[in-house]
């Protein structure tokens, strides 16, 4: 299996050591490059052609929003991840429009990091449990537009109505035992269903529940 190369950029030397020393206890991972901003990282990732660029997103001369958004410019094949300790609503839609495959906290612990880098390095986009909440609002709370209404989507999963109303607590944040009372149903019943539901979306966990909902757009 060929190595995940992977370029670091971030304003703070030893958040790089430390970022650069969890990533390469891995074998699957190589960190071939480091930047201090986004000048830097551009330029890294054009000589190196990485696999991933992880970005923070305060750095300076360009930050790392601006270089995700120009990042294709200097290396078409290699995916922008942005890494940052802000999980704030504003940022997190301006990585997604700037074209970022992912979204992490700085406090991801390392195993999610992993399997972040992985799944983006296979051409899936991935959000940390916090960024994955502000998406899930986002999308719940969207105006609706104006004009002729869109054809229903099919749901290639076919999630029952009551599926769909616990997906939707869910991804709103709702524990087990809150959407219970909501439903006047036993936390078992909800257990069950949340189960069924990972089945059906052939997900493992919670966060990737989240994840493949935001992404696919399935509520």
């Amino acid at each position: 299996m060929n190595k995940i190369n992977i370029v670091l950029a971030d304003d703070h030397v030893l958040v790089r050591n430390g970022i650069k020393a969890m990533l390469e206890s891995e074998s699957a991972i190589n960190v071939v490059g480091e930047a201090s901003d986004g000048n830097e990282a551009l330029e890294s990732a054009k000589a190196l052609r990485p696999d991933i660029l992880v970005l923070d997103i305060r750095m300076p001369n360009m930050n790392g929003l601006e270089a995700a958004e120009k990042l294709k410019q200097y290396a078409p094949d290699t995916k922008a991840v942005i890494l940052s300790m802000h999980d704030s609503e504003e940022y997190v839609l301006q990585a997604l429009d700037a074209g970022a495959y992912g979204y992490l906290l700085k406090d991801t612990d390392k195993n999610e990091f992993i399997k972040a880098l992985k799944q983006i390095h296979g051409g899936h986009k991935y959000f940390s449990g916090a960024v994955s909440n502000v998406l899930a609002n986002r999308l719940l709370h969207a105006k609706p537009t104006t004009g002729t209404p869109a054809a229903v989507k099919e749901d290639p999963y076919h999630l029952t109505k009551r599926e769909k109303e616990i997906l939707r607590m869910v991804v709103d944040g709702k524990h087990n035992k809150d959407i219970a009372d909501s439903l006047g149903k036993s936390v078992r019943t909800v257990e069950t269903h949340r189960f069924n539901i990972m089945k059906k979306l052939d997900v493992n966990n919670a966060v990737d529940m989240v994840n493949k909902t935001v992404k696919e757009n399935l509520l």
